[in-house]
């Protein structure tokens, strides 16, 4: 235990350039721990209605919409490194690589639905997830220049697709409210696919050069600033910058402020402050497992009620942020150093090397 502790604390080395790393990269796990809680907040705190600067008592609003979306480009980050990050894969490998994504996809998915069927009052964003990573799979050979031009008119014109869809009378029906929640509509995947798209570009470019990664973090924030101070502003409804809205201004907005976060993440990194963060980070090494934990623990407080309550209002009454946040710490960190992986994401990983191997061998 103790040399897997010391392992762990360590601050991480960059890999040569042009090398893929050949470890976990300790800021990217940072900000997976980051958005892990602005789901916890997002989902069981009464947050602010609108984030101003100068209002710290509106902070907390910062996580509606944004959590989330940190979550699409970290998906799209984390499939980017696990196909060769700056050395990306060709040839046998990339084949096997998507088939091994298809795989986690079709988990991920089913693990999405397993949680829509319990009580908790949640939008799971899993199912989305798994389109997500079919609808990724011919981007992963692509160049940084070309996701990110994709994306860019991704960007641009989804949000009027996905206004057009969104006032069909469809949705009103049962049968539209079933597929939305099959297909995590709630984060449609037409518009979502270009934050993914991103995160696989900024792994392409790569962490391993300290200034690269602030010049990317910049131009991030400055897009971002773009995103919610102007285009986000002209009142336009395909153009809003406001939280679940997939409007322009939110995609430039909230999807530069996640590649932003990711940069600032990864230099932290670099640094002795990754000690500090090191339990942050821990969660973030096994996000599939926190964010089913919090559903799985927010259902069962549902069913132990008697009488049954607001299972919303009722939740929020009991004030569970920080109580969740401490026990996915414990949990995670105890399991980390007695197990190793998560729970969840030893078992994604497992099916998924086994069914291409089997199929490969076959």
């Amino acid at each position: 235990m103790r040399a897997r502790i010391g392992a762990f604390l360590k601050p991480r080395t960059s890999a040569p350039a042009g090398r893929a790393p050949n470890r976990r990269e300790g800021g990217v796990d940072l900000a997976r721990g980051l958005a892990v809680f602005g789901m916890f907040a997002a989902h069981v705190v009464a947050t602010a209605p609108e984030f101003h600067w100068t209002d710290p008592a509106s902070w907390s609003a910062a996580v509606n919409g944004n959590s989330s979306i940190l979550f699409a480009v970290l998906a799209g980050v984390s499939l980017g490194l696990l196909t060769g990050g700056s050395a990306p894969h060709a040839g046998v490998r990339l084949a096997t690589d998507r088939r091994r994504t298809a795989v986690r996809a079709a988990l991920i998915y089913a693990v999405g639905i397993a949680l829509w069927l319990m009580p908790a009052p949640v939008y799971v964003i899993l199912p989305a997830y798994g389109i997500l990573f079919l609808l990724a799979l011919p981007l992963l050979s692509w160049r940084p220049r070309w996701l990110l031009a994709m994306a860019g008119a991704v960007a641009v014109v989804a949000p009027f697709v996905v206004a057009a869809i969104d006032h069909s009378d469809f949705w009103s029906s049962f049968e539209g409210a079933v597929v939305k929640d099959l297909t995590g509509w709630h984060y449609p995947f037409l518009a979502w696919i270009a934050f993914v798209a991103v995160g696989i570009a900024v792994a392409r470019i790569g962490f391993d050069r300290p200034l690269t990664v602030l010049a990317t973090g910049l131009i991030a924030a400055g897009i971002s600033c773009a995103g919610f101070g102007v285009i986000g502003r002209f009142g336009v409804e395909a153009l809003s910058s406001e939280p679940h809205t997939t409007g322009i201004g939110e995609m430039f907005g909230s999807g530069g402020l996640a590649v932003a976060v990711v940069c600032a993440c990864v230099l932290v990194c670099r640094t002795p402050l990754t000690w500090i963060v090191w339990p942050v980070r821990v969660v973030g090494s096994m996000p599939l497992t926190a964010y089913a934990g919090q559903l799985i623990a927010w259902s069962v407080w549902i069913w132990a009620q008697d009488p049954p309550v607001d299972p919303i209002g009722g939740f929020h009454a009991v004030d569970p942020f920080w109580p969740m946040v401490l026990a996915t710490v414990f949990f995670c960190c105890a399991w980390n150093l007695i197990v190793g992986r998560g729970p969840l994401e030893w078992a994604v990983g497992a099916i998924s090397t086994r069914a291409v191997r089997a199929r490969l061998d076959g």
